[in-house]
């Protein structure tokens, strides 16, 4: 735990006036790993699992204590399980009493959901249906337009969108797909497409990083998903006020349920803009402490690079939240 890890502890009464102005983030897909059930498996929320398995049709505990990484490739179910460990992790932090002085939610693509339901936005029967509907859709519309995802390093955002306008005058199918953090741009289209800006990148000293995905996810290649997801989204009583959420979509603080409906579709084929989110969570709505909910710390380590000082918290195991809560002698 780092030094500033150490100095997000909260106080000892959650929720009080002294609690830091808190913002609770939750990674999306790409941060699942074989076995991560097992850091939560002893937990009380565990028997969540088999609700959330009821609610999907899908055998959630097989995906977290059994599925081998090559399963957890598969987008219908990584996004399943990365969402149900969210719910655990949140559910348990609650609990525990370290999440005193929320005053917005965050996701990064997928998460953004686990943040609705955070925000009391919607319940979780709702949310893990629509999480299981969006993991369908995405998987189908990948299969009829496939597609692959790239990381650029060394290259400053206006390079890269010089580079992605080359290649689409070329007839290219490339896009700015991720604004993640001060040089953590993301591309998606198709294979050929990517390749030929990889190409492009060297000439400039950048580098083109291939990601394991299933598909070019947040462009226009993903339009075709929309067509499910506004079926299940349309079957969901969103609340009308809940906590706000800072949408990927543009990066504005939401705290009414009317929105999302809107938002969530358009996010399918739109870039997630999280080093923005983060910014306006920092700056306009003045927080100072990010609890990461979920597997791994990949939005901590953003977080750090784009807002200087902030206080992180990432919680990605019970073991984790117990040193976070347990008073030091």
């Amino acid at each position: 735990m780092t030094d500033r890890e150490t100095m997000a502890r909260p106080p000892a009464a959650p929720g009080g006036d002294e609690a830091p102005r808190t913002a609770l983030v939750f990674p999306g897909q790409g941060a699942q790993k074989a076995g991560m059930g097992e850091a939560w498996r002893d937990t009380a929320s565990w028997a969540l699992v088999a609700e959330i398995s009821e609610y999907t049709g899908i055998d959630v505990e097989e995906l977290l204590l059994k599925a081998d990484d090559e399963t957890l490739r598969r987008t219908d179910l990584a996004q399943i399980a990365v969402f149900t460990v969210e719910v655990l992790a949140h559910r348990e932090a609650e609990a525990a009493g370290l999440l005193g002085g929320v005053v917005a939610c965050a996701g990064h693509s997928l998460g953004e959901y686990t943040a609705l339901h955070a925000a009391g936005a919607v319940p979780l029967a709702d949310t893990a249906r629509l999480v299981a509907a969006r993991g369908r859709t995405m998987r189908a519309c990948a299969e009829r337009s496939p597609g692959t995802m790239a990381a650029v390093v060394r290259l400053g955002p206006e390079t890269v969108e010089a580079l992605v306008g080359q290649v689409q005058e070329d007839g290219g199918q490339v896009w700015i797909a991720n604004v993640n953090a001060p040089g953590a741009i993301v591309l998606s289209g198709t294979a050929e497409a990517v390749d030929r800006l990889a190409e492009l990148a060297v000439e400039s000293e950048g580098k083109v990083i291939r990601l394991a995905v299933g598909g070019a996810f947040h462009s226009p290649l993903m339009a075709a998903a929309a067509d499910e997801l506004r079926a299940a989204l349309a079957a969901v009583d969103f609340a009308p006020e809940h906590t706000p959420v800072v949408a990927n979509v543009d990066a504005r603080p939401y705290a009414s349920g009317e929105h999302w409906r809107d938002l969530e579709l358009t996010q399918l084929t739109s870039p997630v803009r999280w080093e923005e989110s983060v910014r306006t969570l920092s700056g306009e709505l003045g927080c100072v402490r990010f609890v990461e909910l979920g597997p791994g710390r990949q939005l901590t380590g953003m977080i750090r690079r784009i807002a200087d000082g902030a206080l992180t918290v990432p919680v990605e195991s019970a073991a984790a939240l117990a040193k976070l809560t347990t008073p030091e002698p």
